[in-house]
C-alpha cells in the first residue's frame, strides 16, 4: 500500500504527465455529461419505454458501448461504433486496393488522407444509422414525446446525432494527442464502466429476491468473474520468446562473442481490436431492422443469445485476429532489421527464410490466441444461461471485459514509461508492464 501511494505521488510530480492526466479526465467528463443531453425536440420524461428496451437484448450492448446515451436518446446516442465500422472498411481496403496500399506506404501524409476518408465514411454510415435510430424512437415513444413533428424533426435530429458522434471522435483525437492513452478506446471504456455499478446492483437485487442460491450464489459468481478476469489478462499479456543470436564481431585480430536476445511475439498481437471490429459488424444488421424485406434476417442476426449470432461473431473474431495481426506484425521488416544489425535466429538463414520462419510462428501462436479470444467473446451468453442477470453477464467476457483489461493495461503502460524516463519506480515490481499493443 505504501508503495502504491508513493507511486501515485511520483506520477503527479511529473508536470507533463500530470497535465495529460488532468486533460484526459476533463474531456472524459465532457463526454459523460453529453450522454445525458437529450436530443432537442424530445420530452425527456417520456423515455421509460426506450430505457426498458435497452435493458436487455442486443440493444443493451449498443447502450453499453454508448455509455447509456442510446437509452437516454442523447445527442451521443450513436456513440463511436460508426467510426469503428468505417475504420474496418478503410483498413480492409488497405489490404486489397493498390491505391490505399500506396497511402499506407506514404507515412504521415498517407495516414492523414486515410483518416480523412475514414471521417467521410463515418458520416455516410451515420446518415444511415441516424434515421434507423429515429425510426426506433418513434416506435418506442408515445406521440406526445416529440415536441417537433414530421420530416423537419427527423432531418434536424439526424444532423444532431451526426454532429454528436463527430464531436466524440474529436474528443478521442484530442485525448490521444494531448492526453494519456488511446482516446477512442478510453471513451468506450468509460461508457462500459459507467454501466457496471447499475449492472452489479441489479444482480445483487436478483440474488437477494430469489431463492436460487441467494448470497452464496453471488459469491460464486464473483469468484468466477475473478478467474475470467485473470485469464483475460493472461491472454492480453502472453508472449512467445524467439531467441536471436547476434554474430561475433572481429576487431583487429580479436573476436568478441555474440549476444543472445529475444523477440517477444505476442499470442494476441491484435489486442482487443478484432472483437471491437466483429462487434461493430454484428450491430450493422440493426440498420435494416426497420425494412420489411430484411426484418427477418435482422431479427435472426440480432438475437445475441442465439446460435447463429454467436457462431458468426466467434468466426469474425478469429478472422479479424489474423487480419489485424498481419497489419500489426510485419515479419519481413523484422527479418530485415535483424539482418542489418547482424542478428540471426539459430538454425534459420537470415533474410527471406527468417521472415518465413517468423510468419509461421505467428500463424501457429495466433490460432490458439484467436480461438481463446472468440471463446471469451461469447462467454456472456453462457453466463446468461446460468441465470446471471443479462446486464451483469456482459462483464463475464466479451467486448466489455477485453476492452476494460486492454485499455487499462495500455494506459498504465504509458504512465509507467513516463515514470521510468524520470527514473522513478514503475507500477509493477519488475518495472515492466506489458500492454495489449503490438511489437
Amino acid at each position: 500500500m505504501k508503495k502504491l501511494i508513493e507511486t501515485i505521488k511520483n506520477i503527479f510530480k511529473i508536470e507533463e504527465l500530470r497535465k495529460r492526466i488532468v486533460y484526459t479526465i476533463l474531456l472524459l467528463i465532457v463526454y459523460r455529461l453529453g450522454c445525458f443531453v437529450v436530443v432537442p425536440g424530445i420530452d425527456p420524461t417520456q423515455l421509460a419505454n426506450l430505457e426498458a428496451q435497452t435493458s436487455e437484448g442486443l440493444m443493451s450492448l449498443l447502450n453499453m458501448f454508448s455509455g447509456g446515451a442510446f437509452g437516454n436518446a442523447s445527442i451521443f446516442a450513436l456513440g463511436v461504433m460508426p467510426y469503428i465500422s468505417a475504420s474496418i472498411v478503410i483498413q480492409l481496403l488497405g489490404m486489397m486496393i493498390p491505391y490505399f496500399q500506396k497511402l499506407q506506404r506514404e507515412g504521415e501524409s498517407g495516414r492523414r488522407k486515410m483518416n480523412q476518408m475514414t471521417r467521410y465514411l463515418t458520416i455516410v454510415i451515420l446518415a444511415l444509422q441516424g434515421p434507423a435510430y429515429l425510426t426506433n424512437l418513434h416506435s418506442q415513444l408515445p406521440a406526445e414525446a416529440f415536441l417537433i413533428k414530421g420530416f423537419s424533426f427527423n432531418l434536424f435530429a439526424t444532423i444532431v446525432l451526426i454532429g454528436g458522434t463527430m464531436f466524440i471522435m474529436w474528443l478521442g483525437e484530442r485525448i490521444t494527442d494531448r492526453g494519456i492513452g488511446n482516446g477512442i478506446s478510453l471513451i468506450i471504456m468509460v461508457g462500459i464502466i459507467a454501466e457496471l455499478p447499475y449492472s452489479f446492483a441489479a444482480e445483487i437485487g436478483t440474488r437477494l429476491n430469489q431463492t436460487t442460491g441467494g448470497l452464496l450464489m453471488l459469491i460464486v459468481e464473483l469468484v468466477l468473474l475473478f478467474f475470467v478476469f485473470v485469464a483475460t489478462i493472461a491472454l492480453v499479456q502472453g508472449v512467445r520468446k524467439i531467441p536471436v543470436q547476434y554474430a561475433k564481431r572481429i576487431v583487429g585480430n580479436k573476436q568478441y562473442g555474440g549476444v543472445r536476445q529475444y523477440i517477444p511475439l505476442k499470442i494476441n498481437a491484435a489486442g482487443v481490436m478484432p472483437i471491437i471490429f466483429a462487434q461493430a459488424l454484428m450491430l450493422f444488421p440493426l440498420i435494416f431492422a426497420s425494412f420489411d424485406a430484411t426484418r427477418g434476417l435482422a431479427a435472426t442476426l440480432g438475437n445475441y443469445t442465439g446460435f447463429w449470432y454467436n457462431f458468426i461473431f466467434a468466426f469474425l473474431v478469429v478472422v479479424f485476429t489474423y487480419f489485424y495481426t498481419a497489419v500489426t506484425v510485419n515479419p519481413t521488416m523484422m527479418a530485415e532489421d535483424m539482418k542489418k544489425n547482424g542478428g540471426f535466429i539459430p538454425g534459420v538463414k537470415p533474410g527471406k527464410k527468417t521472415a518465413e520462419y517468423l510468419d509461421s510462428i505467428m500463424s501457429r501462436i495466433t490460432l490458439p490466441g484467436s480461438i481463446f479470444l472468440a471463446i471469451v467473446a461469447i462467454l456472456p451468453v453462457f453466463a446468461m444461461k446460468l441465470g446471471i442477470n443479462n446486464q451483469f453477464a456482459q462483464f463475464y467476457g466479451g467486448t466489455s471485459l477485453l476492452i476494460l483489461v486492454g485499455v487499462v493495461l495500455d494506459t498504465l503502460k504509458q504512465i509507467e514509461s513516463y515514470l521510468l524516463m524520470r527514473h522513478y519506480d514503475g507500477l509493477m515490481k519488475t518495472g515492466r508492464l506489458r500492454g495489449r499493443s503490438g511489437m
